[in-house]
């Protein structure tokens, strides 16, 4: 079969940076450690205690300009580093008061002309993944790259928030997945469902600008606009870039 794992990335602020990680160690039930381990409620939002939907959120769907955020946790100092191509780079503690309002300071140009402005950092004691299930995403470099040959270009790795990255697969073979299981390294996971896409994936993530109507290019061409799988990790345990990932018989 010859599948690999390719990337891995993970995203401490929900819909606000980025971050390629070479190792992982993951748990049983649970997303990528600190993957959407905080998230950005706006001023409209109403939460309920634990997870909440990514409608109480500001996101890159609805503010293009933060999906050029790039992000590095350092998990000993408990702080986050954002930076921006029109920012300079801020680190922050997102548990502190100091640090959330270093945060809002730093987030509200990007923010300019956003029908609901950022409030406040909240966390759930879990991932604020887009599932109500604590979800890893699989995506599928051929798959990409077959995308981005329908317009010309490469589309890139960023604008699809992934946490895996698979190489060795056939294009949309990962759509085959749903109900089977992958031993990735030392960590199974059961694959659950489709991804389906939103607006931030037409941004080019280099400038914060919508650049490729990804949307209308995956109903034209497949009749959905789905990119990419979930899936819930059932027996948890390292894994690292380079690892086989393999389909359990």
């Amino acid at each position: 079969m010859g599948w690999r794992l390719a990337h891995i990335f993970r995203h401490p602020i929900k819909a606000h940076g980025r971050e390629a990680l070479s190792s992982v160690t993951l748990e049983t039930g649970r997303c990528l450690p600190f993957d959407r381990h905080w998230a950005v409620a706006h001023e409209a939002a109403h939460l309920m205690p634990g997870w909440n939907a990514c409608m109480n959120f500001t996101r890159g769907a609805k503010v293009s300009a933060l999906q050029a955020i790039m992000a590095r946790f350092d998990e000993a100092a408990g702080e986050v580093t954002l930076s921006h191509p029109a920012r300079e780079p801020v680190q922050f503690n997102p548990d502190r008061a100091d640090g959330q309002a270093a945060f809002l300071h730093w987030i509200k140009p990007l923010m300019e002309g956003a029908r609901a402005q950022p409030a406040r950092l909240v966390k759930a004691g879990r991932g604020m993944t887009d599932t109500a299930f604590e979800s890893v995403s699989i995506l599928n470099l051929a798959s990409l790259r077959t995308l981005g040959q329908r317009v010309g270009r490469d589309l890139g790795l960023d604008r699809w928030r992934a946490n895996f990255w698979l190489e060795g697969m056939a294009p949309w073979e990962e759509f085959d997945l749903p109900g089977h299981e992958l031993i990735i390294g030392g960590a199974r996971l059961k694959v659950v469902e489709r991804i389906g896409r939103c607006r931030a994936t037409m941004v080019d993530c280099a400038t914060g600008r919508i650049d490729v109507n990804t949307l209308d290019l995956l109903e034209e061409s497949y009749g959905h606009t789905d990119f990419g799988v979930y899936a819930e990790v059932v027996s948890g345990g390292p894994i690292e870039c380079g690892d086989p990932a393999e389909l359990v018989p």
